[in-house]
């Protein structure tokens, strides 16, 4: 499976371009969620791994894809696991679901 994440400091956003190849209004800020790939998950980052963003990225690369503060890039997990994504002041990264306890 891929997944989109940002590889710099800032936060996950794509450019006006990725929302034109998409379809999708521009919000004005680049912040896209499931509901606007009409994704239902309880992964809240499921549109990440939506074929149509990476596609997307893909078409027009990383840097015209990145949203005005972030750095976008593709990555690669099993097919098989849960996932979420973890970011550290807007860097981010993917872990397996696993239990946890407070």
């Amino acid at each position: 499976m891929r997944i989109a994440v940002n590889d710099c400091w800032g936060g996950f956003s794509v450019s006006h371009a990725i929302y034109d190849i998409l379809g999708i209004k521009w919000d004005g800020y680049g912040f896209l969620s499931n509901k606007d790939l009409g994704i239902e998950s309880n992964n809240c980052d499921a549109y990440r791994a939506d074929a149509r963003l990476i596609a997307a990225i893909e078409k027009i690369g990383c840097d015209a894809a990145s949203g005005e503060y972030a750095e976008i890039t593709i990555i690669e997990v099993p097919d098989d696991i849960e996932w979420y994504i973890d970011n550290y002041d807007g860097k981010e990264s993917v872990h397996e679901e696993h239990r946890s306890w407070y």
